[in-house]
């Protein structure tokens, strides 16, 4: 699961990466940039719970090969791509296929993994993410400029197929995972006859905005960075490729130093309060803000290491807000609350890419910076007025 999420990264990252190159050969502004980007977002906001409802149904083994098909099929398709609307549909192809990544990660961690385990787990299969945004400037890079841009996209599907082969080699038959999970998630110490739906209070509410506000400025750094170092910056496509494996660094550690932190927190602490605090959470906030204030300082050292920053508060947020997701609401919907988390946080990218790609068309790169960069602050300042005006007598469902 942490490979097919690298995968999945590199399928994602190689069009933020050449970015430049192609838009400037398909004659495209960042708006319609940011157009495109919204394609794959609506799809994979749609695709996240559809993904996650079918995983917990059918399980990993069939779900995931053909989830990463279908995404494989639309990532070289990329490559056929001669304008905007061929770009935008091979992007909501990909969105589709894509939206069984985390869910997939997530059921994985739960229903292998002991309790004190777990968030790392989770943080090492939703690594694979960070992992591959760092490995894309290192394997794509020298492709595209040997072959073009067209011959990386056609690399990429080839990653998928590979996937593909390994995964019906190694993976586990449906039947016994899904059996193991039922048995796990009915024991006395998972089921609660008196968990709440998934919806009708402001738990839910409360999850979806921090996982979406907390995880804006990861969206914003992997999609916009390129082209704000190419314009503002002066940077070429070829100091991209030497730049751009920075800030997923530190979206990888935000993974792997939060599930551990969670983990202990969690044995040594009991109640959901004492591992998702809202000191923990304002930490995390003041890690990311200096992303707001990029435009402001010279060179390119400061905005590389705010960059980093914003990453790793953003996986933070997404590995507290997974945490908080399960401990509300039990372990037998992790896919669903994954693709619900995931899928939350894409419906937000639709709206703001074109947003932020507009402000760049128009040198505003202060104001785009801004409201990136303050995203996780407002996160956490919803996460906390709704967890004030939730009534005190809701039960809690523990995994």
């Amino acid at each position: 699961m942490m490979l097919v999420s690298i995968v999945s990264y590199v399928d994602r990252t190689t069009l933020a990466l050449l970015a430049p190159t192609i838009l400037a050969d398909l004659r495209l502004s960042a708006e319609q940039y940011g157009w495109v980007i919204s394609a794959f977002s609506i799809c994979y906001t749609v695709s996240n719970p559809a993904w996650g409802a079918a995983l917990d149904r059918v399980g990993l083994r069939l779900g995931m090969a053909a989830a990463v098909a279908i995404w494989t099929a639309a990532s070289a398709s990329h490559a056929l791509a001669s304008g905007l609307m061929g770009l935008a549909f091979a992007r909501a192809l990909l969105g589709l296929g894509e939206g069984a990544t985390f869910p997939g990660g997530l059921r994985a961690a739960t229903q292998t993994l002991p309790e004190h385990l777990r968030s790392r787990g989770v943080a090492i299969a939703y690594g694979g993410g960070s992992l591959g945004a760092v490995l894309t400037p290192f394997l794509v890079t020298p492709v595209a400029i040997t072959y073009g841009w067209r011959g990386a996209f056609v690399a990429t599907g080839l990653l998928g197929a590979s996937w593909i082969a390994l995964w019906l080699a190694i993976a586990p038959a449906a039947a016994s995972q899904t059996a193991r999970f039922a048995e796990s998630a009915t024991s006395p110490a998972v089921a609660d006859s008196s968990r709440p739906a998934l919806f009708g209070d402001g738990r839910m509410a409360a999850f979806i905005g921090l996982y979406a506000l907390g995880g804006l400025p990861l969206g914003f750094v992997l999609y916009g960075a390129p082209l704000y170092l190419a314009r503002a910056l002066g940077q070429s496509q070829h100091a991209l490729g030497t730049l751009l494996w920075i800030p997923p660094v530190g979206w990888e550690l935000g993974y792997i130093a939060t599930g551990w932190l969670v983990d202990v927190r969690a044995r040594s602490q009991a109640g959901e309060r004492a591992v998702v605090s809202p000191g923990l959470l304002c930490a995390a906030a003041c890690v990311g803000a200096p992303l707001a204030v990029v435009p402001l300082v010279r060179g390119l050292a400061l905005p590389m290491v705010a960059f980093f920053l914003s990453t790793l508060a953003a996986g933070a947020f997404i590995i507290l807000g997974l945490e908080y997701a399960t401990r509300q609401f039990g372990v037998r919907h992790a896919g669903l609350l994954a693709g619900l988390g995931a899928g939350s946080w894409s419906a937000l990218m639709a709206v703001a890419m074109p947003a932020f790609g507009r402000l760049f068309d128009r040198g505003r790169f202060g104001a785009a910076f801004a409201l990136a960069g303050l995203a996780q602050t407002a996160g956490v300042a919803l996460w906390v007025a709704l967890e004030k005006a939730r009534p005190r007598g809701v039960s809690r469902a523990r995994s």
